[in-house]
């Protein structure tokens, strides 16, 4: 009974885990840094932060509109899509 009260708990305990915030690394972007996809354009500033970033904003949405915004028509026409 014991074992299975253990188990049980690791369970959870690791499932509690993926909803943790993540941790953010300590990558200071400098005003001439550039992209991480695309090397030879400087890093979008208004991406940093958000999930995925990789500093992929070729045309610049993201100095135009709220990136809310972008992240929501982002997900509407992937669902769409599919």
């Amino acid at each position: 009974m014991v074992k299975i009260a253990a188990v049980s708990m690791a369970a959870l305990v690791g499932s509690a885990a993926a909803f943790a915030p993540a941790s953010k690394s300590a990558t200071s972007t400098s005003l001439n840094a550039m992209s991480k996809s695309l090397p030879f354009i400087k890093a979008p500033t208004n991406t940093e932060g958000w999930v995925g970033d990789v500093g992929f904003d070729p045309l610049g949405f993201s100095d135009y509109f709220d990136m809310k915004w972008l992240r929501e028509a982002e997900i509407k026409h992937g669902r769409s899509s599919m």
